[in-house]
């Protein structure tokens, strides 16, 4: 058996929560390795609706142990939040059952007010943040003067710590008209959850080091999706961490060589929510009608997400730069009905032809998309549970696909339900 990475291959909203949960029946262990609470991930388990940002899929299986990453970073009253929340819905949380990286950074208040000032400050240029905090946090983690989980045990250096954070980021803020924090209201809050969080805290490395000596079967599940990565994504309107397979092992203190099998979770067609290029994007009839069909809203922000064609291009490029192994086809079913179908098969830009997208921004801002069309499928595959019960034309449409993005279907999603899921190739099994 191996172990088994889980990441978006679009722009995110894929549907990783509902394969991370199908998946984890499977699995021992389920651990989040970069982002933080502006994920979504939204679960339906006998009848019940999950909706998670910083807890690990896994949470909502009896016997499963969940670990958050030190490439998370936490904001702690969000995440006794959502404890709090899934708790009520009957699932037990404890140390047993929840482990959280000590060495993970903390999303302070004075985080979430210069993400909203560094957005304002940006005009018309927006990234489009959820304005959680995330990205100054990432920044503070990088500059070396963040505050850690670890951090939290120490008062002394707590307040040492958050004092000359502040200093830096109170500069910003005074330039821009705003009050500035103040070091012992941070400090206060946080000591005031510490003894919550600490009981959680360990060295996540140390731990996924014995678990896979004792043969544990480990499920690394990612956060939004690689064209969101702040290196291979379309920049500056990415995330503000590596969301390639690759950050599993650095996000979680594991080997790179006991990753595994790497699945990427790919939607039918394309979405995006924010700012940013999105080539096959169809700001029309039809990019309504599949929002619609899709109920296309963000489980964080509740923002409308952007609705396009199946992009080829891009999916092929994420198999690529994050060692891709399979995908699996999510939503198929919203495209039943739909006479013809597009698939973008490249790109143009100043008479020139690209099979990839180019770094740059204004290139990745207008290029043209060169579309292949394949008929539609009339039949529903809504709820389909074997290749048996879907339409040929469903069919022809998938291996297409699995062509032009040089990569094997290894699951299909047909609905938000579990069940409704096919098996070609259980990933855990590779």
């Amino acid at each position: 058996m191996t172990n088994v990475v889980v990441i978006g291959s679009q722009w995110g909203d894929e549907g990783k929560g509902k394969i991370v949960d199908w998946l984890s029946e499977r699995a021992d262990v389920v651990v989040r390795f970069q982002g933080g609470h502006n994920a979504g991930h939204t679960l339906v388990v006998d009848g019940v609706t999950y909706k998670l940002s910083l807890l690990p899929s896994g949470i909502v299986r009896p016997g499963k142990i969940s670990i958050i990453g030190n490439g998370v970073v936490i904001d702690p009253n969000a995440l006794l939040k959502e404890i709090e929340t899934v708790t009520a819905l009957g699932v037990e949380i404890n140390p047993n059952t929840l482990k959280i990286a000590e060495n993970a950074v903390l999303i302070l208040p004075i985080h979430k007010e210069m993400d909203t000032v560094s957005e304002a400050l940006r005009g018309t240029s927006k990234i489009g943040t959820t304005n959680r905090g995330i990205g100054p946090a990432y920044e503070d983690k990088v500059a070396r003067r963040a505050v850690r989980v670890c951090d939290l045990a120490e008062p002394d250096l707590l307040r040492e710590k958050v004092e000359a954070l502040c200093n830096h980021h109170n500069v910003l803020l005074k330039a821009a008209g705003m009050d500035p924090f103040s070091p012992e209201d941070i400090c206060r809050g946080l000591l005031d959850v510490a003894d919550k969080i600490l009981p959680y805290a360990i060295p996540v490395w140390r731990e996924l080091d014995s678990l896979r000596s004792d043969g544990k079967r480990i499920l690394y599940e990612g956060a939004q999706g690689i064209m969101l990565d702040v290196d291979y994504g379309t920049y500056p309107y990415v995330t503000s961490s590596n969301t390639l397979a690759g950050a599993a092992a650095s996000g979680s203190g594991s080997a790179p060589w006991s990753l595994g099998y790497v699945l990427g979770i790919t939607k039918a067609y394309t979405t995006r929510v924010g700012s940013g290029p999105f080539p096959t994007e169809q700001d029309n009839e039809i990019g309504r009608m599949i929002g619609e069909r899709g109920h296309e809203f963000g489980t964080v922000t509740g923002r409308p997400r952007r609705c396009g064609w199946f992009d080829a291009v891009l999916v092929r490029q994420a198999v690529k730069t994050a060692g891709i192994q399979g995908i699996a086809l999510t939503k198929l079913d919203i495209l039943d009905g739909i006479e013809t179908l597009q698939i973008c098969t490249g790109y143009q830009y100043d008479g020139k032809d690209y099979d990839y997208l180019p770094a740059g921004h204004h290139i990745q801002s207008a290029v043209t998309p060169v579309y292949e069309s394949i008929e539609g499928w009339q039949e529903t595959t809504h709820g389909a549970r074997s290749w048996a019960e879907l339409p040929a034309q469903a069919i022809k449409y998938i291996r297409r696909i699995e062509e032009l993005i040089e990569c094997p279907v290894t699951l299909l999603s047909t609905s938000p339900k579990r069940e409704d899921t096919i098996l070609v190739r259980d990933p855990f099994s590779d």
